[in-house]
């Protein structure tokens, strides 16, 4: 600790020595300047005697405006503008001490005009000469692996400052599409040209990196970014989603790999964010499956609108332990209560309603994985998604929440397995209660979320690291794919728009091939298709080669946001919830076959798809 205190303060001496002779050197050249670069006798003496008093007062003055707290090194804008207020201070102080203090010396008015200009020059000049010399600017001594940064916004230049310090990187030009730059510098930097230059300036520069630095621009411009680094087969890194870097979690020189979100990703999500202050803060928000994917990002987004508490309830232990530790690490001071249950358990759902009496609840707990839940566990998929809502739901009603959010899925409309006709009758028992008392329940409902637990792109990933095969199910099987913070942020906004039994469909966009997913992780991972083969398969017990967002006799309308839209579903009444409650209680238990022959009386839009399309 001596030894770095000692260094500082050299550098704080050495800082100041040179202040002090630029301050000596700033007086005698405006002097030298006023009388013709002449300096008659009688003049030195009078500049000299001014100087001791100079010297030490701009010195004090410069202390005082925080001049030495930086490093030179690191010299930017701000310092440069603490210079100027600091000098013309000072400068403006020069002849009030000298009148106060009756000091001997008549110093010219254009010497006290030449002086802060010569010295905020000499000040400058000299951090920045600094600057430039350690980055290897002066002597063109940079070294590092040349790079291209692709993007010429402000992140891309903010980057190539931070880069301009590392060793590592040499910052040769970016790319752009915006036609008013080319030619232009930015940083010292060349803008080379537009996007379509990539593979022709890689071959002249010699450059093996790029760098995606496009966080601002829509997601069909960071994509085509993406396509065209694929195609030229050269390493690409990306800086940080534009929410990362304005919430503060990551900084510009955090470059990550190029992921399937960039290629897949959509344009950010829209939020009434005064509407959702109203709907969460300072609310108790209670969120089941809160361990899972969606509810575990539920649960962060939640957690920056500042609730009175937020409630984590979740069957699974080290889900729920994993959650505990990330939200107290990024959340200190929220205040959170962590719940194992069963929404299936009546007793349990209703002491964590009696104790903690939610306001608002997010309703994610489900078996969602279909193959699984097809085989050996329809039953299980019914008693969890179906009997767990109608238990929540129940009491929610009777302690007074005042919204309560299901979370569905696209698998809902005309379902051809046990999972997504399981969610289509949550849903529908959510209808059904509606009219009986005062919570509002919303339903939302949207595709495959990508790097959810249990889906299709970290299977992808391990075969690939295996050496593959990737194995799909069929060629032409497709899924709609949205990515998870966008799902949650959804969620929320339907949460708050709802007013109670509207089923929100979420805009998906386009749906994606399967195979198309395999094939462009096999280009990001850095290999080729006659490296990692692609199997099929064959379709999966209740798997459909198309999903659908909407059944054939719904119809949608549009909300106040772009990304949501409100399906009008054929809704149910408590005679019918309550025959459907009676079928469930009948038996504790239902074969697989039995619970599929039966399903048709309740979703009369399931049925059961053959399986010889593979």
């Amino acid at each position: 600790m001596r030894k770095k205190i000692s260094v500082i303060d050299r550098r704080n001496f050495m800082a100041v020595a040179y202040d002090c002779v630029a301050i000596a050197l700033a007086w005698t050249g405006a002097y030298w300047l006023r009388l013709n670069l002449e300096l008659p006798e009688h003049f030195s003496d009078e500049m000299l005697t001014a100087l001791w008093w100079i010297i030490p007062l701009q010195a004090m003055t410069f202390w005082l405006f925080g001049l030495y707290r930086g490093v030179w090194r690191y010299a930017s804008i701000c310092d440069i503008r603490r210079i100027l207020i600091a000098v013309s201070v000072s400068s403006l102080a020069i002849p009030l001490v000298f009148w106060l203090m009756r000091v001997p010396a008549i110093v010219p008015r254009a010497v006290l005009l030449l002086h802060p200009m010569l010295l905020i020059a000499l000040m400058t000049g000299a951090r920045l000469l600094y600057r430039a010399w350690k980055e290897g600017v002066i002597y063109g001594g940079k070294k590092g692996e040349p790079v291209l940064i692709l993007g010429a916004g402000d992140a891309a230049v903010g980057l190539s400052k931070e880069l301009a310090r590392s060793q590592k990187w040499n910052v040769v030009g970016f790319l752009d599409d915006s036609r008013e730059l080319h030619g232009r510098s930015l940083n010292g930097i060349p803008v080379l040209g537009g996007l379509d230059r990539l593979e022709s300036e890689l071959l002249r520069l010699s450059v093996l990196q790029v760098i995606i630095a496009m966080p601002e621009a829509t997601h069909q411009q960071r994509k085509r970014a993406v396509d065209l680094c694929l195609d030229a087969k050269v390493a690409m890194l990306s800086v940080p989603s534009f929410d990362d870097l304005l919430s503060g979690k990551v900084g510009l020189s955090q470059l990550r790999p190029v992921e399937l979100d960039d290629l897949l990703g959509r344009d950010p999500v829209e939020l009434d964010d005064a509407g959702l202050h109203q709907l969460l803060t300072n609310q108790v928000v209670l969120v089941t499956g809160a361990g899972g994917s969606i509810g575990s990002e539920l649960c962060r987004q939640i957690a920056r609108f500042q609730p009175a508490s937020l409630l984590l309830f979740d069957h699974g232990e080290f889900l729920l332990y994993t959650i505990e530790q990330e939200l107290s690490k990024s959340y200190p001071d929220l205040r959170c209560e962590f719940v194992i249950g069963d929404v299936v358990n009546r007793e349990r759902v209703e002491e964590v309603m009696a104790t903690w009496k939610p306001a608002v609840v997010f309703h994610a707990a489900a078996y969602k994985h279909v193959p699984l839940m097809e085989k050996h566990n329809a039953w299980q998929a019914l008693r969890n998604n179906v009997m767990g809502t109608w238990t929540l739901a129940d009491a929610a009603i009777r302690h007074g929440v005042s919204k309560f959010v299901l979370i569905s899925t696209d698998k809902a409309v005309n379902p051809t397995n046990v999972m997504g006709a399981s969610k289509r009758l949550a849903e529908m028992v959510c209808q059904g209660m509606q009219q009986q008392g005062q919570t509002r329940f919303v339903m939302v409902r949207f595709g495959n979320v990508l790097g959810s637990n249990g889906s299709v792109i970290p299977k992808f990933r391990e075969q690939i690291a295996q050496g593959g095969p990737i194995t799909v199910t069929h060629p032409e099987i497709t899924r709609f794919f949205m990515l998870i913070p966008e799902a949650a942020q959804l969620v929320l906004q339907a949460g708050l728009m709802g007013q109670g039994g509207e089923i929100f469909v979420l805009d998906m966009g386009e749906p994606v091939k399967i195979v198309d997913l395999a094939r462009e992780l096999i280009k990001l991972s850095g290999l080729r298709e006659d490296e990692i083969r692609i199997e099929f398969s064959g379709l999966r017990p209740g798997e459909k080669l198309y999903e659908e967002l909407l059944a054939d006799d719904e119809q949608t309308l549009p909300t106040s946001h772009t990304k949501l839209r409100i399906a009008k579903a054929r809704s149910v009444d408590a005679v019918w919830l309550a025959e459907l409650l009676a079928w469930l209680r009948s038996a504790p238990y239902y074969s697989d076959d039995r619970v599929r022959a039966d399903l048709p009386n309740w979703v009369p839009e399931y049925s059961q798809p053959p399986h010889d399309l593979a």
